[in-house]
């Protein structure tokens, strides 16, 4: 089975659209991340993770470690999103 979540994560200093594909980039590059979308209005990372590799924690923590800064991920935003193993990907 797998397990795919969702999560919301602030991100600061975000001033420019130029600068939220970058993000974007930062959080594809992490394993498990599946999917990664940055919102430059409100300054918020939407990222849809395989539950089975990462987690939050390691998401902000390596999202971090590649210069940029963002706040903990949003209370109650993570989700789980239950597909039948039988999908194809």
């Amino acid at each position: 089975m797998d397990v795919k979540r969702g999560l919301k994560l602030p991100i600061y200093d975000l001033d420019c659209p130029a600068v939220a594909i970058t993000v974007e980039r930062a959080l594809a590059g992490i394993d498990g991340v599946l999917r990664a979308y940055v919102n430059p209005a409100t300054q918020t990372a939407y990222v849809d993770y395989d539950a089975d590799v990462t987690n939050p924690r390691l998401i902000a923590g390596a999202f971090q470690r590649s210069g940029y800064r963002s706040g903990a991920p949003v209370d109650g935003s993570a989700r789980a999103v239950v597909e039948p193993s039988s999908s194809v990907r």
